[in-house]
């Protein structure tokens, strides 16, 4: 019988591989990145020197034991770090392997897609200038590298992770200048019933919060940014609050507004996708196993949706035990119930964080024509009006087509997002009708000289 194959080893992927393991089965567990972990317990290479509490303050004791989840794991299953998944079919996977620059094809039958997340970008006049991050670019480097974005910084968007970033900065001795947020303070008041609901959850932004103001860092609300000042590098940033218009001197920026669904694979494989109001993209379809719409798909984890690192895990598992439902092993239906009800907390509080810390939808209304969306293409926001207008353009993929926004090397990673508000605020139509970019290979770019090995 082919292994089941799971693509991830961050939360999700750790514990679906676990809860496979823990029924006799040795699934094949794939990763692009050479340790375990994903993003948000992502671990430094050997020789580091700063502690799991330096580096995952409140969640360091949960770290530590994902991450010896995820050894003990590793070393049972076939585990493939530092593997890139390019392509995919109905059948196939086509897997390189970096350092090697070998790519093999593997077949599959079951597959489990934990492909995480990764930021949500609404590009503002100079984010292409040195010195400018997303959120969990500046993250990679202070967990990974040790290292910060710069010696003076500005955190700046809305969402959860704008604090826990700030405040890791700060915790590792980096001046942080001033964390600006899109979100109003009558927001995260009006969001206290759903965010209540997970205490312990709530209780540690709150804390972020305090401490970022404990060190004197200021918290601006209900801002709007207007740019990012410099010539060949970050010298400060504009924006707008309480009706006047701000400048800070900083060296770097790092910005972001919250994050989106890694989605290629399902969307290459051939899942149906549905619109999601809360999470305002496109989704694969998923039932309340974790089954997708395509036999033997499972999806877990921010990949489905983004509740989280917690939900993670119960997506992981519940994904797995899914899996072993349908090959008739049966006996958990007390514990899938459990991760069930779980996940449904979960998704409750995802609405109050995205009623906390909402969406900017007047973003496209302010963005200038000469703003660049897409800086693989150099393509601005006025161009993109202009073909949207001049062609009666209605949907994202004929708008790449015809502007070229979206086929760089990040495929629309970055960009999309901007590209769908700018398309729907130019042809005055809502968000949910101009569709998505559809997943194309190779999923992330591979090199010419690679060696193709077929099975």
């Amino acid at each position: 019988m082919t292994a089941p194959i799971i693509v991830g080893a961050g939360p999700a992927g750790i514990r679906a591989a676990a809860t496979l393991l823990a029924h006799g089965l040795r699934p094949l567990l794939i990763d692009e990145a050479p340790r375990t972990g994903g993003q948000i317990y992502r671990r430094p290479p050997p020789g580091f020197t700063r502690s799991a509490k330096e580096l995952y303050g409140a969640e360091a004791s949960h770290a530590k034991s994902l991450h010896a989840t995820a050894d003990r794991v590793c070393a049972q299953v076939d585990y493939r770090p530092e593997s890139l998944i390019w392509n995919a079919t109905s059948s196939e996977i086509d897997v390189l392997n970096v350092p090697a620059k070998v790519s093999r094809t593997i077949q599959w039958r079951q597959i489990i897609l934990a492909t995480g997340a990764t930021d949500r970008i609404l590009p503002v006049p100079g984010w292409t200038l040195p010195g400018v991050y997303s959120l969990g670019g500046a993250q990679v480097a202070l967990k990974y590298q040790g290292c910060a974005i710069g010696s003076r910084v500005v955190f700046m968007g809305t969402g959860p992770l704008l604090y826990l970033v700030a405040h890791q900065y700060a915790c590792a001795g980096a001046t942080v200048v001033a964390v600006i947020d899109t979100a109003r303070f009558a927001d995260q008041c009006a969001a206290l019933p759903r965010l209540l609901t997970q205490a312990g959850t709530f209780g540690k932004g709150l804390y972020y919060v305090a401490a970022l103001k404990a060190r004197g860092i200021p918290i601006f609300s209900g801002t709007r940014p207007l740019q990012v000042n410099g010539q060949e590098r970050v010298d400060g940033v504009r924006f707008v609050y309480a009706g006047k218009e701000i400048t800070l001197s900083c060296n770097a920026v790092g910005f972001g507004y919250a994050l989106r669904s890694e989605t290629q694979l399902a969307d290459l494989i051939g899942c149906n996708f549905s619109f999601s109001e809360l999470h305002r993209s496109a989704l694969p379809d998923c039932d309340p196993f974790g089954r997708s719409s395509v036999k033997g798909v499972y999806l877990a984890g921010d990949g489905a949706g983004i509740l989280g690192a917690k939900a993670a895990e119960a997506a992981g598992e519940l994904a797995a035990l899914s899996l072993l439902l349908d090959q008739g092993i049966g006996g958990k239906q007390q514990r899938i119930r459990q991760l069930q009800r779980s996940l449904q907390g979960a998704l409750n509080f995802r609405r109050g964080l995205e009623r906390a810390f909402p969406f900017p939808t007047d973003w496209a209304e302010h963005a200038p024509d000469e703003l660049i969306v897409c800086r693989c293409e150099n393509v601005s926001a006025g161009e993109l009006r202009c073909v949207a207008r001049d062609t009666q353009t209605h949907e994202l993929n004929r708008l790449k087509a015809l502007s070229r926004v979206g086929m760089g090397r990040c495929q629309g990673r970055m960009c999309g997002t901007a590209a769908a508000e700018i398309l729907a605020h130019a042809a005055a139509i809502p968000i949910d009708r101009v569709g998505r970019l559809r997943g194309q290979m190779p999923i992330k770019p591979v090199p010419f000289d690679m060696t193709v090995s077929t099975p």
